[in-house]
């Protein structure tokens, strides 16, 4: 009788944690087509790699889909996040900050943070500048399986945060989707299991 009690609990674990995968992935996939077209008072665009003094191609889509939010009036000001890599010179930011001042966004409406290397302190220390400038809502940017994600610790945080994924993304390929999309699965279960711990 105790064996097959501990079978079906085993069963039902292992079910529910099998459902609960299912459930995430599908939320990720899902909501990478949410793209949330308001008036906010930034964008905060979520770093990533850089290449010497260039934006990589991941981050180069970020800040253009930044600086398109930008010059069509759905944002006053971006925030560009992202420290130095290990073998870096310039910040993620930096390299983001020149490269939207040459496609004609304004100095004066760059924010940058130089100290974050995960997506969690990208938008940690964004909220800290934000606040620093009395700006309140957000538009997220960042490739569209990171999205989930990212929105769901923005609202940890309790910042008021919309979703705008890259139309376009360097994961085009189903040999960099797949690896990106599994990656982003990890992540956001643990995020999720996270959360009671914090």
């Amino acid at each position: 009788m105790f064996n097959k009690r501990m079978k079906k609990v085993i069963f039902i674990v292992i079910a529910s944690f099998l459902i609960f995968i299912g459930y995430s992935a599908y939320s990720i996939w899902s909501f990478s087509f949410k793209n949330e077209l308001v008036k906010s008072d930034a964008a905060i665009v979520l770093g990533a790699a850089v290449w010497g003094n260039k934006p990589s191609p991941v981050l180069r889509e970020r800040i253009n889909h930044s600086i398109w939010l930008y010059h069509n009036g759905f944002v006053d000001k971006i925030i560009f996040t992202g420290g130095k890599g290990e073998d870096s010179t310039h910040s993620e930011s930096e390299v983001a900050k020149v490269y939207a001042i040459k496609k004609k966004v304004k100095p004066e409406d760059i924010l940058i943070e130089t100290k974050s290397n995960i997506t969690e302190e990208n938008l940690k220390y964004a909220k800290e500048i934000a606040t620093g400038n009395n700006l309140k809502s957000f538009t997220i940017v960042s490739d569209p399986l990171h999205m989930k994600r990212a929105i769901s610790m923005a609202k940890v945080f309790n910042m008021e945060v919309y979703s705008s994924p890259t139309p376009s993304s360097a994961y085009l390929t189903l040999q960099t989707t797949l690896p990106f999309f599994f990656r982003e699965l990890f992540y956001y279960i643990g995020f999720i299991v996270s959360i009671p711990f914090r």
